[in-house]
């Protein structure tokens, strides 16, 4: 690790920053998602489950491209955004953690959504009876109790943006310094002959840091459950 370039350590900072931007974006959104499948009976919930967690069973480049087809320059959402506010997200840091975000974002529903559905109903209940209204409850009740599941969620959420490699490429693409997250730093590697040992430095580098993701969401559950009486 001490033999890394300014260059590979830059792509190390660069892949921890959109990781984490990628959980801030997503981790709200993931939230109350997880909150509405779990809580709410409409018609469409089947689609809206299906469309949470499309990203997990699709293939990362097919994500990518459709994230390129509608946040592109010429895209529905992505021509507005430049237009109205000057942001592109196509080829830009911004857009990585994107697609960190939307890549990572049926994972962290998964986990909070067995953490709501393994709660007393009861207590909610009994705020209800109270006179607390849905929010307040959603506040004061759920959201603390459900706070096991939505921490493990963004750890591993977080691991998970740090090997994202199809949706990040083809979206973002492989720009060092900018786009060139670790996984695309190890790929750059790979193409250039005598490569390999850059390759493995950095391999080691990135499983480093999942096993030490994995290990802090362990960690996390086993002590907010236990903070909970679980």
């Amino acid at each position: 690790m001490r033999m890394l370039s300014a260059e590979e350590w830059e792509a190390v900072r660069l892949t921890l920053a959109v990781a984490a931007r990628a959980v801030g974006f997503g981790l709200p959104v993931a939230v109350l998602s997880a909150w509405v499948l779990t809580r709410l009976r409409f018609p469409g919930r089947a689609v809206l489950n299906a469309l949470v967690h499309l990203p997990m069973v699709l293939p990362p480049v097919v994500t990518g491209w459709l994230l390129l087809i509608v946040f592109g320059v010429r895209g529905p959402i992505g021509s507005l955004l430049q237009e109205w506010f000057g942001v592109r997200l196509v080829f830009t840091t911004a857009g990585a953690s994107l697609a960190c975000a939307v890549m990572t974002f049926p994972i962290m529903v998964r986990s909070i959504r067995l953490s709501l559905e393994s709660m007393d109903r009861g207590l909610e209940q009994a705020a209800q009876t109270l006179g607390a209204g849905w929010l307040d409850r959603l506040v004061n009740v759920t959201l603390p109790l459900a706070s096991p599941g939505i921490l493990v969620g963004g750890v591993v959420g977080y691991a998970t943006s740090l090997g994202e490699f199809g949706a990040v490429i083809t979206f973002a693409a492989n720009i060092p310094g900018q786009t060139q997250t670790l996984p695309l730093a190890i790929y750059s590697a790979l193409q250039v002959p005598g490569g390999e040992s850059k390759a493995a430095e950095l391999s080691m580098v990135s499983v480093l840091l999942a096993l030490v993701g994995l290990l802090l969401s362990e960690w996390l559950s086993k002590r907010l459950n236990a903070v909970l009486g679980r």
